[in-house]
């Protein structure tokens, strides 16, 4: 249980012991809300109820307040409690109820942050999604790193997640993939063949071509034009889906499930999508083709679904694919993860959910804006290798992951963001990836001395933690299982890297205003009892670290 959850009981029971005392009208409050205030001096918490309830009850919100703090009953979690204008109740924790809380911490291990607040609800996150036709840039990796981090950080809640990657292998643009290989493919062993109007003529396809054709010879030339283009499609399209499996590893990115949009045509998901669609009325016929009647809806204009040409477009297999996440496979909610080129994708998409006979909230949508890469103050605008656009793996290979996850999941998914290459490699305080982890490195040098030392702590006294840097470097801690709360309601964990340098920055505060470890005997104790803080302060680190799958080094 949260300590803002510890708060709003002790505040329900306040209010209900008042108003059955008659000294607060009987009103029906639906919500207590406990909220941390911008000044330390209004306390630890605060809560604004009593300015809240002033209309409903007649009251002054003072004398709401003051009522409340009266019946707030007796706790070891409080110091004070206190009215405050113009009608706040304002929380100060006990010192010694915080110092106990260090062992509260370490008992629960790597498991601490988690809340359960999903009550094991499923929940699909789908992101990256990018078609097998080109290798992943650096606004997939920003996707990549959104959804990875978000899926960890609804797992920590107590959501049962699936991270799913979409792969489209039908339809018009495989066609023109497997045109241009071939292209490629007969070019190279010396064959005149021009690439398809608007066919994918990056270098990467020049070099899967080359080598196919120096492990199959001439093979799909020897085949009519169009079985050889398939054949051949098909193994380049593999190829593709394994360099992306290995590009989204680099970054450590896993997925449960690898969903290919051909299954929904095979499987027969698009008939009955489309028959459902039909049955509740918002399928229309008209100039022979076929129309998602979205108007119906509040859309400014119907949306296509199957072309007079007989082939169905984007927007009918994701209305199948959506069809497939939320009624056959059922889960509670589903989010998508996708690249600022979405944006107009996202009322399409919950008008079909409403279409579907479904809540709309049952799908989230967050759209990530586009990043610039930059050395220092100079754009990098292309690769040095090949002069096209900066992949994946040539920025990993660089900064390596650690730096990539932590940077990408620094600002919200709709603020443009900018990547600085040279601070994301430099090893000082300036890097904040640098920063964080070594906190954590520090830590485990100072157990590495006192275990040299023989230092046992096991049995420190945590109320000898009284320093104020001590008790607000528990005060921060203390925040990771709100924090997790916080973000998996409003599905933004660009949160977690912030709070992991604020916990860095208050470990290093009480490093250097409290010796550790010290050699005076008179001071033993207080050595046992910080060296069981810094314990814990490493766990709460290590798990920041874990839920943006980082590295918590040891060294540095």
């Amino acid at each position: 249980m949260t300590t803002k959850t510890q708060l709003e009981k002790l505040v329900r029971r306040a209010l209900d012991e008042a108003q059955q005392a008659r000294r607060l009208p009987p009103v029906q409050v639906d919500e207590v809300i406990i909220e941390r205030p911008q000044n330390p001096d209004h306390g630890d918490f605060a809560c604004s109820l009593p300015l809240k309830l002033a209309r409903q009850m007649r009251m002054a919100p003072m004398s709401i307040s003051g009522e409340l703090v009266s019946s707030i009953p007796s706790s070891p979690l409080l110091e004070r409690a206190w009215a405050a204008p113009p009608g706040f109740v304002n929380f100060r924790l006990s010192p010694g109820w915080l110092a106990a809380q260090v062992d509260g911490i370490r008992e629960r291990g790597p498991a601490y942050g988690d809340v359960d607040l999903g009550a094991g609800q499923r929940v699909q996150v789908e992101f990256v999604s990018i078609n097998p036709t080109g290798p992943l840039h650096v606004g997939h990796a920003r996707g990549a790193v959104i959804g990875s981090a978000l899926a960890n950080v609804l797992s920590a809640a107590g959501y049962e997640v699936v991270r799913e990657y979409y792969f489209n292998d039908s339809g018009n643009q495989m066609d023109r993939f497997y045109q241009s290989l071939y292209a490629r493919y007969a070019q190279h062993l010396g064959e005149e063949c021009g690439l398809p109007p608007d066919g994918y003529a990056g270098q990467y396809m020049v070099d899967m071509a080359g080598s196919f054709g120096e492990s199959h010879g001439d093979r799909f030339l020897r085949l009519p034009r169009e079985q050889g283009a398939r054949e051949l499609g098909k193994l380049g399209i593999a190829s593709m889906m394994e360099a992306i499996r290995e590009d989204v590893g680099l970054l450590r990115v896993d997925f449960d499930v690898w969903f290919s949009e051909a299954s929904l045509y095979e499987n027969g998901q698009f008939e009955r999508a489309m028959r459902l669609l039909r049955e509740r009325e918002f399928v229309v016929e008209r100039d022979g083709a076929v129309w998602f009647a979205s108007t119906a809806l509040g859309e400014e204009q119907d949306k296509v679904l199957v072309r007079s040409t007989g082939v169905p477009t984007y927007f009918a297999t994701d209305a199948a694919y959506h069809y497939n996440k939320l009624i056959e496979r059922g889960f509670d909610r589903v989010i998508n993860v996708l690249g600022a080129d979405h944006q107009g994708h996202v009322a399409q998409m919950e008008s079909l959910v409403r279409a579907l006979g479904l809540p709309a909230d049952r799908l989230s949508t967050i759209v990530h804006q586009m990043v610039t890469l930059k050395r220092g103050s100079e754009v990098v605008r292309a690769s040095k290798r090949t002069g096209a656009i900066v992949t994946l793996r040539e920025l990993v290979d660089e900064v390596g992951a650690d730096a990539c996850r932590f940077v990408f999941l620094s600002r919200s998914p709709e603020s443009q963001m900018e990547f600085d290459i040279e601070l994301a490699k430099e090893e000082s305080p300036e890097n904040p990836v640098y920063y964080v982890q070594y906190a954590h490195a520090r830590i485990a040098g100072i157990f590495r001395r006192a275990a040299r030392e023989g230092i046992d702590f096991s049995g420190g006294d945590p109320s000898l933690l009284t320093h104020e840097s001590e008790l607000a470097l528990i005060r921060k801690m203390l925040e990771l299982p709100e924090l997790v709360e916080t973000m998996a309601r409003s599905l933004a964990p660009h949160h977690l890297p912030h709070y992991a340098l604020e916990l860095a920055a208050d470990f290093q505060r009480f490093y250097e205003r409290c010796q550790v470890i010290s050699r005076a005997p008179e001071d033993a104790e207080v050595t046992r009892a910080r060296l069981k803080l810094a314990a814990a302060a490493q766990l709460v680190l290590a798990r920041c670290l874990a839920l943006m799958v980082m590295d918590a080094p040891d060294r540095m």
